[in-house]
């Protein structure tokens, strides 16, 4: 019956916060086996549109009312009403050789002959920012070198830029602190977001699942992860 209690959680994302929800997940409800999907926001949202995952984690940044999340849950979730709950607050930006030798301060900076991009895939939060921020400015991304090579991760971005392999790629500073040789500069705080089916929000799994988020273990267990605002960490941002 479409009441029975799910058997397995799909949580799709790639941030280490989930790694720990995951943790905190299995030891309370040992029944159920909570499965990690490592994709990008959109995909996130997709498959909890076409019911291959009960909940997405996204950050994915609008230009046109320079706000987070929302607008996409509204159009890649049609006809489905959805619970939008905060996770951690990051901070997006550049990750660029250290000391910063090419002075790459501003979206503009990808644009300058002789610099090289490393990209996120499609899909992305990340990836997702760059295009809404190039649009917002009017920025031909055809004119910059590198838009079209692609790494599946915040980490593999740095690691690129660490190799020297490009001279700039975007993502959290979370990530710039795991590696070593590169410098981070501050583009924009995005909030990261859970979202799970209306219908779910209700049930036992998803009610533990929000009593862990808000518990004061989990907040002290990101917390000392550093790289984290948790400003509104289990709050309801949105019903939408």
């Amino acid at each position: 019956a479409a009441s029975a209690m799910p058997e397995e959680m799909i949580i799709c994302g790639q941030d280490p916060v989930l790694d720990s929800l995951t943790r905190h997940l299995e030891k309370q409800l040992p029944r159920v086996r909570i499965l990690r999907n490592y994709v990008g926001s959109i995909d996130g949202l997709s498959a909890l549109y076409h019911g291959r995952a009960n909940v997405a984690t996204t950050h994915l940044w609008d230009g046109d009312t320079d706000s987070y999340n929302i607008p996409y849950v509204r159009r890649l979730l049609p006809g489905h009403a959805a619970v939008i709950v905060n996770l951690v607050y990051r901070t997006a930006g550049f990750y660029v050789a250290r000391g910063n030798p090419l002075d790459i301060q501003d979206w503009r900076d990808l644009l300058k002959p002789g610099i090289r991009l490393v990209n996120r895939e499609r899909g992305s939060g990340a990836r997702v920012l760059l295009d809404e921020k190039l649009r917002a400015a009017g920025l031909d991304r055809n004119l910059i070198e590198g838009y079209d090579r692609e790494e599946a991760s915040h980490l593999a971005v740095a690691s690129c830029v660490a190799r020297g392999e490009a001279d700039v790629g975007i993502g959290t500073e979370k990530a710039a602190l795991q590696v070593e040789n590169i410098d981070f500069v501050p583009m924009q705080q995005e909030r990261y977001d859970l979202v799970i089916r209306r219908e779910d929000a209700g049930t036992p799994d998803f009610q533990t699942l929000l009593a862990i988020l808000r518990s004061p273990a989990f907040r002290s267990e990101i917390a000392g992860m550093g790289g984290y605002e948790l400003k509104q960490l289990g709050q309801i941002i949105a019903e939408v």
